[in-house]
């Protein structure tokens, strides 16, 4: 039994289900748990917003396409997020066929207000099971439901589930292999499910009828909620924990990176040793292996902040992190929800300005937009890691301090382009901020491994394309044209060193010669690219076999002056060298006006910047 064509119907009942439920009712984690890895990651047609789509296997051979729908309250569309739920479920989607069936997922521990989405869901007519989520909540904190009074009373089934200790999921499983009975009109509210406030008197009917007898307040989360969003303890605890993750992202992932480096190293060298001496041998290595081992190195700090950013967000804490941040974030034209993109881009920029749609005002969704490129991605960090252990020597505290100051100075321009902005192009008055708090929960070790092993597809994948093409790109501009003997030419003497050379006089002011000019030019793709960039020119000009592998920095720093240096690690706090970034601000913001704008706006302070950072450090050294 297979179900593999989205629109038809099988011995199974659905082959698309659509998965749906507010924020924060723990669609996701259900989600996840129902498809394991056998999910793939793509946008809407025509849109912005994500797509997930997974296969749920429900036996040798039957399976089951799931449809993960962006969390809303209603199906009323207010952002673009509710308009792709609400699409999806009547089938306007284009290249997209109408769900068999749905998965309205709720929040156990909060029915009377969930339950008012279940009107307009069941008025679709569309096969529905009501999972009732967080069970383990529900019941350590002494809150009971009847499920088959509350299924008489809706007319379709319902489970009641812990979708992270898995208790319940069976139930979930067994509606999807049997066959899907159409959604029963079971009340006359159904027949006026515009009317929100007849349809949270109906829920309330609902409740009622069904005996739930709501949980005590989560005694923890008052708890915690007493210190966490002190005045005071607040915005300190959460510094102190930023400083932590920076302190972990720079020393705790050095062994790992050692080990990467390495088996990289290792292999490098036993390829070459294998291979005659040709210039495809010098592909492989020099231009291959060398460019895209550069940056794998670098995969384990990247993942170290993928971690910490997935404890805080499954935790419950990113959520008070935005009330903390929205007594600052209000002063210089931001509100409180902005946080969440604001942090989630210390890991990538593209998904970051894609949660901006959270954000109700479209002033304040744009002002974050044109600041999140500012914060400190993960992007950055091969190129501060190497800065800084070539021109930083002393212990791991003192380089962790330096990067902790670089996410500052990320933040610093974040926050004063954000004040310009509302100053400027972007007034408008403060919109009151408003946002569900989130029980505390511990984030389940699936629920990470899962959002980590995403992160290292995402990251490998990057790497073996546009990486793995600009090195391939690079080698070749860095070699030809070939000498009259058929050798490589000297990297001076080729079209890297041309091109290099030929914008020397613009980036001299910043303390840069031609190699990084050759590096800026080719990171303008992804910015990590400059440290392949770098680790070929460098290694092809050597005639020391270990250049690729170990002496790029004290090559680094035999070149560029500590001004030099500083300059460039401004350059690349305040640069968009990231044309993915470019890509996602021009679908969201539906033309080309507004990227053109900050991508001129950021090179020209990171042009000041570092002509700056030139200027002060070398007179403060001399």
């Amino acid at each position: 039994m297979t179900v593999s064509s989205p629109g038809r119907s099988a011995a199974s009942g659905t082959s698309l289900v659509a998965l749906i439920g507010p924020p924060n009712s723990g669609k996701t984690t259900l989600f996840n748990r129902l498809t394991g890895l056998r999910q793939k990651v793509a946008n809407y047609p025509g849109v912005t917003v994500e797509r997930h789509v997974g296969r749920a296997q429900l036996g040798e051979h039957a399976h089951v396409d799931l449809l993960d729908l962006p969390g809303v309250y209603s199906l009323h569309p207010r952002t673009e997020d509710e308009k792709v739920t609400s699409d999806v479920l009547l089938g306007k989607m284009p290249d997209l066929p109408r769900p068999n069936a749905v998965l309205l997922i709720l929040d156990s521990t909060n029915l009377g207000h969930n339950l008012a989405l279940v009107a307009p869901i069941l008025a679709l007519g569309l096969p529905t099971m009501v999972i009732l989520n967080m069970a383990d909540d529900l019941d350590a904190r002494g809150g009971a439901v009847d499920l088959k009074a509350l299924s008489q009373e809706l007319g379709v089934p319902v489970a009641l589930v812990s979708s992270v200790q898995g208790t319940g999921v069976d139930s979930v499983r067994n509606f999807l292999r049997g066959p899907a009975a159409p959604a029963v009109n079971p009340f006359p509210i159904l027949q006026n499910v515009q009317d929100a406030p007849h349809c949270r008197r109906w829920a309330a009917t609902v409740t009622a009828s069904a005996g739930y007898r709501a949980p005590a307040p989560p005694a923890w989360t008052r708890r915690l909620d007493a210190t966490l969003l002190h005045r005071v303890w607040g915005p300190t605890i959460l510094t102190l924990l930023l400083m932590a993750i920076w302190w972990t992202i720079f020393a705790g992932a050095k062994p790992a990176m050692d080990a990467v480096e390495l088996v990289i190293a290792t292999s490098g060298g036993w390829l070459k040793a294998q291979l005659p001496d040709t210039l495809w041998r010098g592909l492989l290595i020099d231009g291959v292996w060398a460019g895209v081992g550069s940056i794998v190195v670098f995969l384990p700090q990247i993942l170290i902040l993928s971690l910490f950013i997935g404890i805080l967000e499954d935790s419950g804490y990113m959520a008070r992190a935005a009330l903390i941040a929205d007594r600052m974030l209000a002063r210089v034209g931001l509100q409180g929800k902005a946080v969440i993109p604001l942090v989630s881009a210390l890991a990538c920029a593209v998904p970051a300005i894609m949660g901006a749609r959270m954000i109700e005002s479209k002033r304040d969704r744009l002002a974050t937009i044109m600041v999140a490129p500012f914060m400190v991605c993960s992007a950055r960090l091969p190129v501060y890691t190497l800065l800084i252990a070539a021109f930083v020597p002393g212990a791991a505290w003192m380089q962790a301090l330096v990067l902790a100051g670089l996410y500052v100075l990320g933040a610093a321009g974040a926050f004063g382009t954000a004040r310009l902005l509302k100053s400027t192009i972007l007034k408008s008055e403060r919109m009151p901020f408003v946002l569900e708090m989130p029980p505390y929960r511990w984030p389940t070790f699936r629920s990470l491994s899962l959002r980590l092993i995403d992160r290292t597809r995402v990251f490998l994948r990057r790497a073996g394309t546009i990486i793995l093409g600009v090195a391939v790109v690079l080698w070749l501009m860095a070699t030809l044209p070939l000498k009259s003997d058929g050798t490589a030419a000297d990297v001076g003497d080729s079209i890297a060193g041309t091109i290099g050379k030929t914008i020397e006089p613009a980036i001299r002011p910043l303390g840069f010669n031609w190699k990084i000019g050759v590096g800026l030019i080719t990171s303008l793709a992804a910015r990590e690219v400059i440290v392949s960039t770098l680790g070929t020119i460098y290694g092809i000009e050597s005639t020391d076999e270990d250049a690729v592998k170990e002496s790029l920095r004290t090559e680094l720093h035999r070149d560029l002056t500590p001004g030099g240096a500083a300059a460039l690690i401004v350059f690349f706090a305040f640069a968009m060298q990231c044309m993915s970034t470019v890509a996602v601000i021009r679908r969201e913001t539906g033309g080309w006006k507004w990227p053109a704008l900050q991508f001129g706006y950021m090179l020209a302070l990171a042009y000041l910047g570092g002509w700056a950072a030139n200027g002060i450090t070398t007179w403060w050294l001399a």
